[in-house]
């Protein structure tokens, strides 16, 4: 038991070891500095959003002491997410692969808030997707840009609609978020990186963003400088569908359309507030987060089928999705 022990201890020593070269203080606050993690060696850098108060005046402060100027390639606030680039070579991490992380597995949490690297130990308590996600409801008066308000083209039947998830998808611990820890690096047994950890989310569990969502905004905001979302220009709220057509479509929830915004997307195609979406592009959709995670960043300028049901009768529609401003 004692030798197992000291193997699992020094396998975790070693792992914090060989990803010390790959982590940086980000400089980009007044207070005590956050984590970043090299992303490629060309110099792209990942930390979290909320960490980088300001646009301009950045640097990064790297494993040997070495302090770099850096500048801002883009934000996902959605996905407490942000790309820096610095002219400067540096060690990669290596990244894990999504599927082989499990619930229960052992990872550390490792932040470089000052010029010793930090780490804890947890165990991985959850792996949830967007479309798992449980429905996000927001406090009274809150609204996003996209999801509208009542009394815009049509008003609401009781109750608040849903709005936009606050996130694609995350991985949650038991691991100790110290200060200056968000934006590190969340690492299993075998030195992988699977997750990029955050306190921005607020939710009081620890959270990391998932690989593949970090490829993803990299690749966005290098291409692009921003985040591209998809937009349908509607407000929605789940409603239960009447019982023939539940049988019809087997699936027992919809989105009804309570608001539509003026040529919006959704209005070209023909959508009418009482309408009620379920399916787009042939994925059925009961949740407003389901759909959100379907009008991905690919979509945008896309002509796509959407499913309503009008009258009691199921119909197809063709809409153009746009780009959320």
């Amino acid at each position: 038991m004692a030798d197992t022990l000291k193997e699992l201890s020094d396998a975790m020593a070693n792992a914090v070891e060989a990803i010390r070269p790959s982590l940086v203080s980000v400089n980009t606050r007044r207070r005590l500095p956050a984590t970043g993690i090299v992303f490629a060696g060309n110099g792209v850098i990942v930390t979290a959003n909320h960490v980088v108060e300001r646009d301009e005046e950045l640097s990064i402060t790297a494993a040997d002491g070495t302090t770099h100027e850096a500048r801002l390639i883009g934000r996902d606030p959605q996905n407490d997410l942000a790309v820096l680039q610095v002219d400067a070579e540096l060690p990669a991490v290596t990244w894990g692969a999504n599927e082989s992380l499990r619930v229960g597995n052992l990872v550390l949490a490792l932040g470089k808030p000052g010029d010793e690297v930090q780490a804890t130990l947890g165990v991985v308590s959850a792996l949830v997707s967007a479309a798992a996600r449980p429905p996000h409801r927001p406090p009274h008066g809150e609204h996003r840009h996209g999801e509208h308000r009542r009394g815009k083209r049509g008003g609401g039947r009781g109750g608040r609609w849903m709005m936009q998830p606050l996130v694609d998808g995350y991985i949650q611990t038991d691991v100790i978020m110290y200060p200056g820890f968000s934006g590190g690096p969340l690492v299993s047994g075998d030195g992988a990186v699977h997750g990029l950890n955050t306190s921005g989310f607020g939710r009081g569990a620890s959270l990391a963003v998932p690989v593949a969502t970090i490829r993803n905004t990299v690749s966005v905001l290098q291409q692009h400088g921003k985040m591209r979302q998809g937009y349908l220009g509607i407000g929605l709220q789940p409603v239960r569908l009447p019982e023939q057509v539940s049988n019809e479509l087997e699936q027992d929830m919809g989105l009804l359309v309570v608001s539509i915004e003026d040529n919006s997307p959704a209005a070209q195609g023909g959508v009418f507030v009482g309408d009620i979406v379920v399916a787009l592009d042939g994925d059925s959709v009961e949740q407003v987060d389901e759909l959100m995670s379907l009008l991905s960043r690919d979509r945008v300028g896309q002509s796509v089928p959407l499913q309503i049901v009008r009258g009691g009768q199921v119909q197809e529609l063709t809409v153009t999705i746009g780009e959320r401003g």
